[in-house]
């Protein structure tokens, strides 16, 4: 009974923390501005069936593909484990789901093999990080808490498909010596390795390592759960809506503004009468997180900082500032902010001299981006660096009237001549006379 009871108390404690955190995240998501959906409803769906669920984009690289899908295939299948874990701490039965006999064994079996191939994927991807060191995972913006956020869940998974093995190795004896309590069920192919160094155990022991494991995985299981809401596997979550409402249109295509277009079309036709205005002054791109969309504050919390993005983007390669991951990473890290303040000033907004442009992202940054969408098709969660980086440019033309000098030149050109060249109209052909 007071193990029911401490198990009640951490299943709501754990229920408590996450709420609270999906609340603080969804409402920072939403402080970005509306943007219309447009796109066939089906073929959002396909896209993330194919993307996040089916993980199509992973398998560019074909062994990093392979141990994450056994990674995620172990996140989405053990969790029929957990299910009975749950079940088995609120009831305070052992092996609640025996009674589908064979069906059981045949489960309990595969988990094992699944947990087994987990806990070597994480083995994998722990030495390509500290000890192969691959490029993309040591880079400027990968500082010392991504790298030990990465590593940490995976040395987490590590103990945790250890403590559910060696548990599995426990009941069988248990099971064999039929003590109280643990009844005859379950296939073990994997933690049957286990059992030769601890069938010498007294039954106390083993009884003794069972719970401890049991514990240690339902309460590691608990912490992950409200951990990935501040962690960038919060994508294991937002990965779905993230594919959902990711852009369906030519990765080459850009949103005009509304308001420009709606000038123009006044310049063309005077007699068009003028938009509707609520006589709030329009913001001409993006300064701070408040004049993205809501879409490209999901982006940042979908974020898997896996890296793909910038080992693709030719500005990264060839020495530049631009890094689409560290984009990304700054968006979030602004929201992250952005948030706090506004729960510390009792949920109003109070100016706190920072902004997402200049503060977190610079404009050499932004300068450096060839807009090649590299890292948009690169990204196994269809996040679009592109649009942010588009938007803080934009800001910087239309309302600082800030740009390169090569860009300014552009410009004037193409206000004086027509063209971007420095060459008037009537004098465009003349190059075929030669």
């Amino acid at each position: 009974m007071i193990a029911q009871i401490l198990f009640v108390v951490l299943l709501g404690v754990t229920s408590y923390f996450a709420f609270k955190r999906f609340q603080f995240v969804r409402r920072n998501i939403l402080l970005g501005r509306d943007v219309t959906i447009d796109g066939d409803s089906s073929e959002r769906w396909g896209t993330m069936a194919r993307v996040a669920l089916g993980q199509g984009k992973m398998f560019t690289r074909p062994l990093a593909a392979f141990m994450h899908l056994i990674i995620y295939a172990g996140f989405i299948i053990i969790n029929i484990e957990l299910l009975e874990i749950v079940l088995d701490g609120l009831t305070g039965h052992h092996r609640l789901f025996s009674f589908l006999g064979g069906f059981y064994d045949f489960l309990i079996g595969s988990f094992e093999v699944l947990a087994f191939l987990v806990l070597v994927a994480c083995v994998v991807f722990l030495s390509r990080r500290n000890l192969l060191k691959l490029k993309r995972f040591w880079m400027r913006e990968m500082t010392s808490w991504p790298r030990t956020d990465a590593n940490l869940i995976l040395i987490v998974e590590i103990l945790l498909m250890s403590a559910f093995l060696t548990m599995n190795a426990c009941d069988s004896i248990l099971q064999q010596r039929a003590v109280d309590h643990y009844i005859s069920a379950g296939s073990f192919p994997i933690s049957s390795i286990i059992v030769p160094a601890l069938d010498g155990l007294t039954d106390h022991s083993l009884v003794l390592i069972e719970r401890s494991c049991w514990w240690f995985h339902i309460i590691g299981i608990f912490a992950f759960i409200v951990y990935v809401t501040y962690s960038k596997h919060l994508h294991i979550i937002l990965a779905f809506p993230n594919t959902f409402y990711s852009k369906l249109q030519p990765a080459g295509s850009f949103d005009n503004l509304q308001s420009v277009t709606n000038e123009v079309k006044l310049m063309l036709d005077p007699s068009l009468p003028p938009p509707p205005s609520d006589g709030t002054p329009t913001r001409f791109g993006a300064k701070d997180v408040f004049d993205l969309s809501w879409v490209n504050l999901m982006n940042a919390y979908s974020c898997t900082e896996c890296g793909r993005c910038t080992s693709e983007c030719p500005a990264n390669q060839t020495g530049k500032l631009l890094s689409p991951r560290k984009i990304m990473m700054d968006t979030r890290d602004r929201m992250e902010e952005v948030g706090k303040k506004i729960d510390t000033c009792g949920g109003q907004w109070q100016d706190d001299g920072k902004t997402l442009l200049r503060d977190y992202i610079s404009e050499e940054e932004l300068w450096a981006c060839t807009t090649c969408n590299a890292c948009t098709n690169a990204c196994p969660v269809n996040i679009n660096p592109l649009e942010i980086i588009i938007d803080l440019r934009r800001y910087l033309i239309m309302e600082e009237s800030k740009s390169p000098e090569s860009i300014t030149v552009m410009f004037n050109n193409i206000e004086n001549n027509g063209a971007p060249w420095a060459m008037s109209a009537a004098d465009r052909a003349n190059w075929t006379n030669n």
